[in-house]
């Protein structure tokens, strides 16, 4: 089992930023590769929807109501991934929530979540 625990989340005021962190842990082993690490973020009446991802080559997807304004890194040795959230506006609100796809020993990928952290912004 993988397990992804969030943090960095909080109440800004709008045009600030924030920096969500996100780690994946698990037994000694267990993890193959971690394939593909990034965000999503459920606002109130709305569905989970991708925000920004990165993978393991490099690559990024971003949604487009926040390119030029967030930026998403990994550290594939530590097995985190960021998010910094510039310029942040009050329609970003949600609870925002890490997500990886992992290969483990068995040579399958599975899909991760974690818990999720608020995000607040005040106008």
């Amino acid at each position: 089992q993988v397990h992804l625990v969030e943090s960095g989340g909080g109440l800004v005021q709008a045009g600030g930023s924030l920096t969500l962190s996100c780690a994946a842990s698990a037994a000694s082993g267990v993890i193959f590769s971690i394939n593909l690490m990034g965000w999503h973020r459920l606002a109130p009446g709305k569905q989970r929807d991708l925000v920004a991802e990165m993978r393991i080559g490099g690559s990024t997807t971003y949604d487009g109501s926040v390119k030029g304004r967030f930026t998403v890194s990994r550290d594939n040795a530590k097995n985190m991934v960021y998010l910094r959230m510039n310029n942040l506006k009050p329609e970003d609100t949600a609870i925002y929530y890490c997500n990886a796809h992992v290969q483990l020993q068995d040579g399958l990928l599975y899909n991760f979540w974690g818990q999720g952290t608020q995000v607040t912004v005040s106008s």
